[in-house]
């Protein structure tokens, strides 16, 4: 028999519709959670709510308030929420930091950090209405430690571990818990790009070999892998965890 941790409990997943959204989303509908499903991708949306019964998708821009704000309306309307998990995230330019345009800065930031912001300032309103809950942000290990080939976005994801920090420091007396997590590359869409924007197979062969020598396992994660801590950061089991950034990420930063 299958644990219900999360049994009549309302959950907002965002970046649902693929990756590490999506496997969020179905751990916690398989133990027992109603997910809101919130994405700006409404074909994968919909194939992730066919594993996740009576979940409700939401289809929105993360970097648009009025997007968030139609989540929350639809959040509420289901009764208390207590669980949220802000998946939605980008991946930006592989390249030096000097090269990095004005735009795909301004973009990088715009959604990984200013779409974790609105995504909490939508819906901790009604976290803190239920009498609390827990959220797990999603950062990376490359929010705590320097990334030459990807810098941009290393300081995109420092900036959410920051966020999160301070946001468990100021929504405790609310009981309301917040936690990160900060994979290491783990085999998702999002590594994939990573890999084709190499460029040449032998490019692309020479930045993987790259990438898995930082982790001393020796191979990349699995989605299912992070997907399993972060349901535990948003368990009972984690009661007393709040403002952690928990690495996942096969020893990278050990």
């Amino acid at each position: 028999m299958g644990s219900h941790r999360f049994a009549g409990r309302i959950a907002v997943v965002t970046g649902a519709a693929s990756g590490l959204g999506r496997v969020t989303a179905e751990g916690l509908a398989r133990e027992g959670a109603k997910v809101v499903l919130f994405d700006r991708d409404g074909a994968g949306l919909a194939e992730t709510a066919t594993s996740c019964p009576g979940a409700v998708a939401v289809q929105g821009d993360i970097t648009s308030a009025d997007d968030q704000a139609r989540l929350a309306t639809a959040t509420q309307a289901l009764g208390p929420v207590t669980l949220l998990a802000t998946s939605a995230g980008m991946l930006g330019p592989t390249v030096p930091l000097t090269e990095t345009t004005e735009a795909d800065w301004d973009r990088l930031f715009e959604v990984n950090v200013k779409g974790t912001w609105l995504t909490l300032r939508a819906i901790l309103p009604l976290m803190r209405a239920a009498g609390g809950g827990a959220v797990v942000t999603f950062a990376s290990a490359a929010g705590l430690t320097g990334s030459p080939a990807l810098p941009a976005y290393s300081a995109s994801k420092a900036a959410v571990v920051m966020m999160s920090r301070s946001l468990a420091r100021a929504e405790a007396p609310n009981a309301i818990r917040v936690n990160c997590v900060c994979p290491g590359s783990i085999e998702t869409p999002m590594l994939e790009l990573t890999f084709a924007s190499a460029g040449s197979p032998e490019a692309r062969a020479a930045r993987e070999a790259e990438f898995r020598a930082r982790h001393p396992l020796g191979r990349f994660g699995k989605a299912e892998e992070v997907g399993a801590a972060v349901l535990f950061l948003l368990s009972d089991e984690a009661a007393f965890m709040t403002g952690v950034s928990l690495p996942i990420d096969g020893g990278r930063l050990a």
